[in-house]
C-alpha cells in the first residue's frame, strides 16, 4: 500500500456511536479502493505515511511510527483537513487557516481576491479579509463621477460565492474584519440584522487601544479615509452600537487589534488585519497555518479521585511530535495560490493546540472558571508553550530557521522573554523553525471524534444532550451524546451515582469565569483562541456589556459572546 510498512495495532473501538459517525462522514477516506479506510487506525496509518512522507528515507518509518502512535487513542489530534486529506488524492490543502491578500480599492483587485477567495475556499480552506481596505458608500469614484457601492456590497459577493462553493469538506467559512475607524463601520456592524444577509460570514470589529481610551473618556471618535476625517462621532455610540448587535444575535465579535499586533512574535515582519474564520488564527495577507489539538481528557490518571494527577511527560512527547508533524503538513500541503505556498515556507506558522479541557478538570475534581482551574490551565499551557517553543529550536538546528526569522527581534518580543531560560537559550543557540506555535481552535469536530471530549477551551456544554445533524442533501438529524468526562464517570462509578458540583455545564457558567479561563491560558498562547462566552438569554444589558470590558482588562486578544434567543437559534439542545 505505501513504500514503506509499519505494523499495525487491533482495531479500537469507538466508545460513542457518534464518534464512529464522525470518522465515517468526515475522515473515512472511501475513493480509492486499494487505499480504502477501513478502520480508524488506518485513517491514523494514512496520515502518518503521508506526513512522513517528507522525511528522508532513512526516517521515514520511526517517525510515521511516532506520528501514529501520538494520534493513537485520540491524544494528539490533527485537524480536519490533514485527518481528511492527508494521504489521499484529494485536491485540498492541510491548513485550515488562511487569510486573504489586502483587498485592492479597485473594481479589478477586488474581483481577483474574490476569485483567490473561492479557490481557497474549493480545497478546504477557512478565509478571512479585512474589508477596511475599501472605500466607504458613496465615496466618488474618479473617473467614473459615480459613487463607490462601498465594502459591504463586496461582501455580499463573497458570500454568494462562498454559498456556491461545496468542497469535500462542507461548506466554507469566512470572517470579515473592519477597522472601528472607518466611516462604513455602523452599517457593517449591523449588516447581519437582515437575517438572509451574509449568512456565510462571520464578523468582527478590530478595535483599538485609542478606541478604548476615548471609550473610557467618553471623547469623540473620528472616521476616516484615506487620512481625512470624514465623520465624527462618539466612541461610546459605536460600542453601544456593536453591543445591542451581538446582545441580539451574537455578532459582531471584538477583535483587539493593538493587542494581537503588539503580542505577535512576527510583529517586525508584519501587520495583522484580520484572522481565520474562527479567529483563533490571527495571520498577515496570504497567511496560513495548519492547526493540531492536544486531547488532555486523555492524560489525566487516576480520574475522579484523591490521586487524580496529570501526565506531563506524555503531554511533552505529544507536543514534540505535534510541532514535527505540523511542520511536515507544512511542506506536503497543497495550496491554492503561489502567495500562500511562499507566506506558509517563509514563516511556517503552525497552530499546536489543546481540547478537552472542561473534561481533565472536571477528571482532576476541579470546577471550571475556578481558581484552581485558571490555575491548571495556565500551568498546562505554561508547559505546552515552552515544550513547542523547545521542539521548534531543535528542529531548526535540523532543518533550518524558518526565512523570516531575525533573532535579535524575535528575541525582543515579550512572549519569547516569558519563556523558560533553558528554552531561550536554546533559540539563541539555533533559532525557530516555525514563526508562531501555539493556538486554541474550536476543535469541535475532532473532539466529537474522540468520543465527545469538551471542544477547545469551552466548558462541558452538557452531561447529556442531542445534537443536531445538517447532512449534505439539506436534511437533519438528531444524536443522543455523552460528554466524555460524564461518561468515564458514570462507567467508574455507576449510572446511578450523580455527578459531583465540579461537572459544571456552560449554561451554569457566569461569564466571568468564562473570561479567567480564556485570559488566562491567552498568557501562554502566541496566535489566538476560538472561544465563545455562553450567557443566559435574560442576562441584562449592562451586565452584559461588562463581558467586553472585563475580557480587554484581562489581556483577551478578543471577545465573543451567545446568548441564546429566536434569532440566534441553538446547534445543541
Amino acid at each position: 500500500m505505501y513504500d514503506f510498512e509499519m505494523p499495525l495495532e487491533p482495531e479500537q473501538k469507538f466508545c460513542q456511536p457518534i464518534a464512529r459517525q464522525i470518522w465515517s462522514t468526515k475522515y473515512q477516506y472511501r475513493s480509492d479502493p486499494k487505499n480504502s479506510d477501513k478502520t480508524i487506525e488506518d485513517t491514523w496509518n494514512r496520515v502518518a505515511h503521508g506526513l512522513a512522507s517528507y522525511e528522508s528515507s532513512r526516517d521515514k518509518v520511526r517517525v510515521a511510527e511516532e506520528f501514529y502512535h501520538a494520534m493513537k487513542d485520540f491524544k494528539l489530534l490533527p485537524a480536519g483537513r490533514i485527518l481528511a486529506g492527508c494521504g489521499t488524492e484529494y485536491n485540498v490543502s492541510l491548513s485550515n487557516t488562511f487569510v486573504m491578500r489586502t483587498i485592492p480599492d479597485s473594481v479589478p483587485g477586488i474581483m481577483d481576491t474574490i476569485k483567490d477567495a473561492a479557490l481557497t475556499m474549493q480545497m478546504g480552506g477557512g478565509i478571512g479579509f479585512d474589508f477596511s481596505t475599501i472605500r466607504p458608500s458613496g465615496t466618488l469614484v474618479r473617473g467614473l463621477n459615480c459613487p463607490a457601492a462601498g465594502p459591504l456590497a463586496v461582501m455580499d459577493i463573497c458570500d454568494v460565492v462562498c454559498k456556491m462553493l461545496v468542497s469535500g469538506f462542507g461548506r466554507g467559512a469566512m470572517m470579515a474584519t473592519m477597522r472601528c475607524d472607518h466611516p462604513d463601520i455602523e452599517a457593517f456592524i449591523t449588516a447581519k440584522s437582515d437575517r438572509q444577509r451574509m449568512r456565510n460570514f462571520n464578523m468582527s470589529v478590530m478595535i483599538s487601544d485609542a478606541f478604548m481610551v476615548a471609550l473610557s473618556t467618553d471623547a469623540h471618535w473620528d472616521l476616516i479615509w484615506d487620512g481625512k476625517v470624514v465623520r465624527r462621532t462618539r466612541a461610546t455610540d459605536i460600542w453601544d452600537r456593536i453591543m445591542h448587535q451581538t446582545h441580539a444575535s451574537a455578532e459582531p465579535g471584538v477583535l483587539f487589534i493593538d493587542r494581537i499586533n503588539a503580542q505577535n512574535p512576527l510583529n517586525y515582519a508584519e501587520t495583522i488585519c484580520t484572522t481565520n474564520s474562527c479567529a483563533e488564527q490571527p495571520l498577515p495577507p496570504n497567511g496560513t497555518c495548519p492547526l493540531a489539538s492536544i486531547n488532555l481528557a486523555r492524560l489525566i490518571a487516576f480520574p475522579f479521585t484523591a490521586d487524580a494527577c496529570f501526565d506531563l511527560t506524555e503531554l511533552r512527547r505529544l507536543v514534540e511530535v505535534g510541532v514535527r508533524l505540523l511542520d511536515n503538513a507544512l511542506s506536503v500541503s497543497k495550496y491554492a495560490l503561489d502567495a500562500q505556498r511562499e507566506m506558509a515556507e517563509r514563516q511556517r506558522r503552525i497552530g499546536i493546540g489543546i481540547t478537552g479541557v472542561a473534561d481533565a478538570i472536571a477528571m482532576m475534581g476541579e470546577r471550571y472558571g475556578s481558581a484552581a482551574a485558571v490555575s491548571l490551565i495556565e500551568s498546562w499551557m505554561r508547559k505546552i508553550q515552552n515544550a513547542a517553543y523547545a521542539a521548534s529550536a531543535r528542529l531548526a538546528k535540523e532543518r533550518g530557521a524558518f526565512p523570516d526569522f531575525d533573532a535579535e527581534r524575535h528575541m525582543e518580543n515579550l512572549m519569547i522573554q516569558s519563556l523558560d531560560p533553558d528554552v531561550r537559550a536554546l533559540i539563541a543557540a539555533h533559532g525557530l523553525r516555525n514563526g508562531t506555535l501555539t493556538t486554541i481552535a474550536p476543535a469541535g469536530t475532532i473532539s466529537l471524534l474522540a468520543g465527545n471530549v469538551s471542544s477547545g477551551i469551552e466548558p462541558i456544554f452538557s452531561t447529556s444532550f442531542r445534537r443536531k445533524i445538517n447532512h449534505p442533501d439539506g436534511t437533519t438529524s438528531t444524536e443522543e451524546v455523552a460528554d466524555y468526562a460524564a461518561m468515564i464517570f458514570s462507567q467508574t462509578f455507576g449510572n446511578e451515582t450523580p455527578h459531583p458540583a465540579y461537572f459544571v455545564t456552560a449554561p451554569e457558567l457566569a461569564p466571568q469565569y468564562h473570561i479567567r479561563m480564556q485570559a488566562a491560558a491567552q498568557k501562554w498562547i502566541d496566535s489566538g483562541i476560538s472561544k465563545t462566552i455562553n450567557c443566559k438569554e435574560d442576562i441584562a444589558f449592562e451586565t452584559f456589556k461588562e463581558i467586553y470590558l472585563m475580557a480587554y482588562e484581562t489581556g483577551c486578544k478578543g471577545c465573543t459572546t451567545y446568548r441564546p434567543n429566536v434569532i440566534t437559534g441553538s446547534i445543541l439542545t
